[in-house]
């Protein structure tokens, strides 16, 4: 039995049988030192509430990752008790959660954007080939200018191939501050992490079943459907590239957006 079971027995044996509580430790065979003991470990109230806050946004961070983030933070304290406070507050990974359950942080701390390179946004597109094969399209804009540094189609994508395509177009237009993603596994990637983390980018999650949180690459993402994949016949992924690549210089290259900021930034076009 556990000390802190054992310890609430004492006190319930000598409040019902008016006995002292070295008697009632005789009794149960419980040692008085065990008893009296009192934790110096100072508390972690502090530890707790970072861990919550930090997993109400990284939703399908586990608490290697979580310890990651934390040590970045400053704290000094080893995996062991990251991964302690981690299962304590019932945060342990699920592979089916309702979405009703899961949780995240509300967006009320966001703030439009007032310039270039301020926040991007992030998502993929699906389409696919002529022949049938499956395609996705990486796709980004910068929520202010509504210019868009990347469209990227593959077949297949990974962490680290995103890393790659932002590095190429963060060397052409400059690293944003803010980045605006959802929770799927190649935004949550240790080397998508890894990156922001190297190069001072903050990774804005939006909520599992929110797209609402990340609606102006939703919007993007329409226009992009509309008037690109909706009216060309890809016959390879060369040929999609090609012709994804044509329409972002068109799409960039336009006098005037829907948002009504017309860009400037011809040089790119």
């Amino acid at each position: 039995m556990k000390p802190g079971r054992k310890r609430k027995l004492v006190d319930e044996v000598c409040g019902e049988w008016q006995v002292s509580i070295r008697k009632a430790c005789e009794a149960l065979e419980f040692d008085r030192s065990t008893y009296h003991y009192k934790s110096r470990r100072c508390g972690q109230a502090a530890l707790e509430d970072r861990i919550k806050a930090i997993c109400h946004v990284r939703v399908r961070y586990g608490y290697r990752r979580v310890h990651v983030l934390l040590r970045r933070e400053g704290w000094r304290h080893g995996q062991n008790k990251t991964r302690r406070i981690y299962r304590e507050l019932g945060l342990q990974l699920r592979n089916k959660t309702p979405k009703r359950r899961v949780k995240a942080k509300l967006r009320d701390d966001r703030r439009p954007a007032t310039r270039s390179n301020e926040t991007w946004a992030m998502d993929f597109v699906h389409d696919q080939l002529a022949t049938g094969h499956k395609l996705r399209v990486l796709t980004i804009v910068d929520i202010f200018s509504r210019f868009s540094p990347a469209l990227q189609p593959r077949f297949t994508f990974r962490g680290s191939d995103v890393v790659a395509i932002l590095e190429r177009a963060c060397k052409e237009v400059g690293y944003p501050a803010t980045i605006r993603v959802d929770q799927g596994s190649e935004f949550v990637s240790r080397d998508l992490d890894l990156w922001a983390y190297q190069r001072g980018v903050t990774l804005d999650f939006s909520r599992p079943g929110k797209p609402t949180d990340n609606a102006f690459i939703e919007a993007f993402n329409g226009r992009f459907r509309a008037e690109c994949l909706n009216t060309h016949w890809f016959l390879s992924l060369a040929d999609a590239q090609e012709k994804v690549e044509t329409w972002r210089r068109y799409y960039n290259c336009a006098s005037e957006h829907p948002s009504g900021y017309v860009i400037e930034e011809k040089r790119f076009c």
